[in-house]
């Protein structure tokens, strides 16, 4: 099997583990956060990072540098540039997660009695949907573009 193949495979997992992850975010965790009382809300968002903010970088930069690898090795030109155009959106989910979404969660995370807010506590969920459906964007349009790379193979 040649290497081109294998990461055309690769990258398809894991850019569609990523898009597949932050859309079922935006269509159904979202809208049930936004449902709950703030404090309700605290606890439940606590809850829902613990297992995705460590897995979900390791997942998003191995897309990237999958889609980096296969922009140099590829032969086809118009899928080198397809990669490399989906390896800058990768990166790009990446930045507005690290950047925007991590602090906004850092915030929620460090508040001790999601029944007593702080009096200046301002609701991060509507700022932070709005980072979340960006970077949403930016990992499926990432996701079609690696997948018409890879058919180029």
């Amino acid at each position: 099997m040649r290497v081109d193949a294998v990461l055309g495979v690769a990258v398809l997992l894991g850019s569609g583990v990523t898009a597949g992850v932050l859309f079922a975010v935006a269509l159904s965790v979202l809208p049930a956060l936004f449902a709950m009382e703030t404090g309700t809300y605290v606890q439940a968002h606590k809850l829902l990072g613990r297992n995705w903010d460590p897995t979900m970088p390791v997942v998003v930069l191995t897309s990237t540098g999958l889609a980096v690898a296969l922009a140099l090795v590829a032969d086809d030109g118009a899928a080198r540039g397809l990669f490399a155009a989906a390896a800058v959106l990768l990166l790009g989910v990446s930045a507005v997660s690290h950047l925007c979404n991590v602090p906004i969660n850092r915030r929620v995370k460090a508040v001790a009695d999601p029944r007593a807010l702080p009096a200046d506590w301002e609701d991060p969920r509507p700022l932070w949907r709005r980072w979340h459906l960006l970077r949403t964007a930016l990992a499926v349009v990432a996701l079609l573009l690696n997948a018409v790379a890879v058919t180029a193979l």
